[in-house]
């Protein structure tokens, strides 16, 4: 699979996105829309978190995550588990980024009469469960708002008589750069969150992404959770 993912990277285009910026983001799809036609698959990746608790967090971290603070990678930043196709419209989203690029990328099936689109938010299993660790507990509350806007979408996407289909997929720890956002201030901290256990890979969680596209259109796969085997909570 990392051969076919090496060589399908070779053609795709990487736009610059400042997802804090909704004019930045209805730029991006305006380009996609001229370049490429328009999105059939729309992936909303989310992945910021600020170490800030309920009792004592700040407003611009809360803000941070709430917003979705973040831009999409750079191509050198992007491992090969990145290079699927399906992964164009990729956004590091949390809440109100995820939203808009969900509402363009529907906009953009519909005025081409793609009944066979598909929207997936990489979520989290904090969007499932709390765990007992203030840091992440604002965090925590974006990801239920992730579940709940999946099961949203999902809904009106019925009531639109439509056949595009809306999943989540919610991983456990994944090695990726997450911690040493999370903790920008202690990286030896950030950098033990991923020895204790063996983490999933972003290439399992890509894989999950290809297994839920190859699923015939009658099935509505609502939310994918994987956890490393060792992980307990």
């Amino acid at each position: 699979m990392s051969a076919f993912l090496t060589a399908v990277s070779q053609w795709l285009c990487f736009l610059r996105c400042d997802l804090s910026n909704e004019e930045d983001i209805l730029s991006m799809f305006s380009a996609v829309r001229s370049q490429h036609s328009g999105v059939d698959i729309c992936i909303n990746n989310a992945g910021l978190a600020r170490p800030d608790t309920l009792l004592s967090g700040s407003t611009s971290g809360w803000k941070d995550m709430f917003n979705g603070f973040s831009v999409a990678p750079s191509p050198a930043q992007m491992g090969p588990s990145w290079g699927h196709p399906t992964a164009l419209p990729g956004l590091q989203v949390n809440v109100l980024a995820l939203s808009i690029c969900t509402r363009e990328a529907y906009q953009s099936m519909k005025e081409r009469n793609v009944d066979d689109g598909h929207i997936i938010n990489i979520n989290s299993m904090s969007g499932h469960r709390v765990l007992p660790q203030s840091a992440v507990h604002f965090y925590s509350a974006t990801k239920y708002a992730v579940t709940a806007l999946t099961e949203g979408l999902r809904q009106e996407l019925r009531e639109a008589q439509t056949h595009i289909r809306a999943t989540c997929i919610s991983p456990g720890l994944v090695e990726t750069h997450f911690a040493f956002k999370l903790h920008d201030q202690d990286p030896e901290k950030a950098a033990a969150t991923y020895e204790h256990i063996k983490c999933l890979k972003p290439e399992d969680v890509a894989e999950a992404v290809i297994y839920v596209l190859s699923t015939p259109q009658r099935v509505q796969i609502g939310d994918i959770q994987m956890r490393p085997t060792e992980q307990v909570s």
